[in-house]
C-alpha cells in the first residue's frame, strides 16, 4: 500500500513577495514583480527587463557567516526552507532526523561564480581562482545547505531537469514518503540566473521577450508573447507521510495525490509539436491518484509565453483530455512572477495549493487576445470556486515533461 502524502508547510521567496502570505497577496492583487534589470548594463542586451527578487537580506534568514558561503541560488533555498519548516511547526529536536530528507534542485545552479571566477583565472591566473567556486556553484549545494542548516540526514537529492527540476523535485520527494524511504522531506526548487552571460544565452536562443513593457513582456497564451521574462527566487514545502503529520497535529494544507514524467524524445529546446509527451505525464498523474480526466477541471500551466510552448501544452491538455479540455481552466503563474527557470514549478505548485485552500483560480495577468488555436479557458479573470484537483505541468529542456497533481484534503 502506497502512503497518503500531505503539504504542511510552505515557503517562498519570489518576485512579487518574500514570503508565501506576500507572494499570495500580489497573486489575488493581479501583481507583476516585472522591471528593467538592475544586476548589470543592459545597454548591449535586446533583453531588458526581468523578474528580479527585491528587499532579499540573506542575515534575515541565516547568519552572514553562513550566506557568505552560499550563492544566491542557496540563500533563496535556504529562506524559503525556513519558512516552510516554521510554518509546518516541524520540531528537528522531536524527529528522527534520518527520516526527515531534502529534495531541492536548481536547474543551472550559480552562473554567477562562474562569470566572476572565470574573470579571476583570464585577469589573473589560474592560483586566483576561489577555493571554494565549485562547492559555490554547483547546483546540488541548495540541497545540501538546507540540509546542513535545518539537520536533516535522510535521503538528501538534487533533481536537474532544466525548467521541470521544480515539479521533478517534489514529485520524487512524494515516491520517496509513498514508499517509505522517509517521514517527512522539504522539496522544491530554487534559481539565480538574472546574469550577462544566463540572459545573454537565452537571447541568443530567441527564447526571451525583448519588450520593454513591463504589462506586455510575459504574456502566456497571447497572440502577441514573444518569449518567456527570465524570473528568479525559491520555494520549499512541506511533505509528510499522513500519520505522521496527524500524529503530531499538523495543520494539512492539501494532499499530493498523483505524479507523472514522460520524455517527448525530440528536440532539446522544442517540447513534441503533437503534445503527445506532455499529456502523457499529464494522464500518468492522472492515473497515479486513481481517478478519472474528467475530474480535473482546473490546470496551472507550464506558460511560458514562447509560441512554441503554450501552442504544443495546449495541444497536449486537447490530447489528454478530449472534449473535456474545454471546460477545464488553464493558467499561467509567469503571467506575474516570470519563468524561475528549476523553480518555477515548485512556486507554481505553492500556488495551486494555494487556490485549493482558498478556492480561488487567479488570473492569467496580461493576457488579451488568443490565437485561433489557442482556444481553451486561460482564464482572462479570475475566478471564486471550489478546486477539487489541480495539475501543474513542468516542461524542460531535453524533451522532460512533468506533471503533479495535488487535492483538496478530506480525512
Amino acid at each position: 500500500m502506497k502512503r497518503r502524502v500531505v503539504v504542511t508547510g510552505m515557503g517562498a521567496i519570489t518576485p512579487i513577495g518574500n514570503s508565501v502570505d506576500a507572494f499570495w497577496d500580489s497573486v489575488c492583487a493581479e501583481r507583476i514583480g516585472f522591471a528593467p534589470i538592475t544586476y548589470f548594463d543592459t545597454t548591449d542586451f535586446k533583453c531588458k527587463l526581468a523578474a528580479e527578487v527585491k528587499d532579499f537580506d540573506a542575515a534575515q534568514f541565516m547568519d552572514k557567516k553562513q550566506a557568505r558561503r552560499m550563492e544566491q541560488f542557496c540563500q533563496f533555498a535556504v529562506a524559503a526552507a525556513k519558512e516552510a519548516i516554521e510554518d509546518s511547526g516541524l520540531d528537528m529536536e522531536k524527529e528522527d532526523p534520518y527520516r526527515v530528507g531534502c529534495s531541492v534542485g536548481s536547474g543551472i545552479g550559480s552562473i554567477q561564480a562562474m562569470e566572476r571566477e572565470y574573470t579571476r583565472l583570464e585577469e589573473k591566473g589560474p592560483s586566483k581562482v576561489a577555493p571554494l567556486f565549485v562547492p559555490l556553484m554547483i547546483s546540488n549545494m541548495a540541497a545540501g545547505n538546507v540540509s546542513i542548516a535545518y539537520n536533516l540526514k535522510g535521503k538528501n537529492i538534487n533533481v536537474v531537469t532544466a525548467c521541470a527540476t521544480g515539479t521533478n523535485s517534489i514529485g520524487e520527494a512524494y515516491r520517496t514518503i509513498q514508499y517509505g524511504d522517509a517521514d517527512v522531506m522539504l522539496a522544491g526548487g530554487t534559481e539565480s540566473s538574472i546574469t550577462r552571460l544566463g540572459i545573454a544565452g537565452f537571447s541568443s536562443l530567441t527564447a526571451l521577450s525583448s519588450s520593454e513593457d513591463p504589462t506586455r513582456c510575459s504574456i502566456p497564451f497571447d497572440k502577441d508573447r514573444s518569449g518567456f521574462v527570465m524570473g528568479e527566487g525559491s520555494a520549499i514545502v512541506v511533505l509528510e507521510e499522513l500519520e505522521h503529520a496527524k500524529a503530531r497535529g499538523a495543520k494539512i494544507y492539501a494532499e499530493v495525490a498523483g505524479y507523472g514524467c514522460s520524455a517527448d524524445a525530440f528536440h532539446i529546446t522544442s517540447p513534441a509539436e503533437d503534445g503527445s509527451g506532455a499529456a502523457r505525464a499529464m494522464l500518468n498523474a492522472v492515473e497515479d491518484a486513481g481517478i478519472k480526466p474528467e475530474d480535473i477541471t482546473y490546470i496551472n500551466a507550464h506558460g511560458t509565453a514562447t509560441h512554441a510552448n503554450d501552442l504544443f501544452e495546449t495541444r497536449a491538455i486537447k490530447l489528454a483530455f478530449g472534449e473535456h479540455a474545454k471546460d477545464i481552466k488553464v493558467n499561467s503563474t509567469k503571467s506575474m512572477v516570470g519563468h524561475l527557470l528549476g523553480a518555477a514549478g515548485a512556486i507554481e505548485f505553492v500556488t495551486c495549493v494555494k487556490e485549493i485552500e482558498k478556492g480561488f483560480i487567479h488570473k492569467t495577468v496580461g493576457l488579451q487576445e488568443s490565437e485561433e488555436e489557442l482556444d481553451l479557458n486561460y482564464c482572462r479573470e479570475s475566478y471564486k470556486e471550489e478546486v477539487k484537483y489541480a495539475i501543474s505541468n513542468s516542461l524542460g529542456f531535453g524533451g522532460h515533461n512533468a506533471s503533479i497533481l495535488i487535492k483538496k484534503y478530506e480525512a
